[in-house]
């Protein structure tokens, strides 16, 4: 889901301000959807759950992650992404966006 409030969309790509990995995003959760457990775990810098958090495939792996909006920044190389679930979620790369086709069901 996404929302008015989020600063990135699917389909576009980012850069992990802390890693400086590059990645895409999938999907847009208006608020934190994971585990507490999880959270206290992984998410060490403590970023809100009450802002967008981001599913991302990172780029020159098969890793996908779960990132808060305060750690991306939007990637400006329009270089695309090497991940092998890019293809089972867009269609087309053009200028550093992903995106897919509308497709109609009957």
């Amino acid at each position: 889901m996404s929302t008015e409030r989020s600063q990135f969309r699917s389909g576009q790509i980012i850069v992990h301000k802390r890693y400086g990995y590059r990645g895409v995003i999938v999907s847009v959760d208006d608020t934190f959807e994971g585990s507490d457990d999880w959270y206290e775990a992984v998410a060490l810098s403590r970023p809100s759950k009450d802002r967008p958090w981001y599913h991302v495939l990172v780029d020159e792996s098969a890793y996908e992650t779960y990132v808060a909006e305060a750690h991306l920044m939007s990637d400006v190389s329009d270089e695309p992404i090497d991940h092998p679930l890019v293809e089972v979620f867009w269609d087309d790369f053009e200028d550093g966006q992903y995106t897919r086709e509308q497709r109609l069901m009957n």
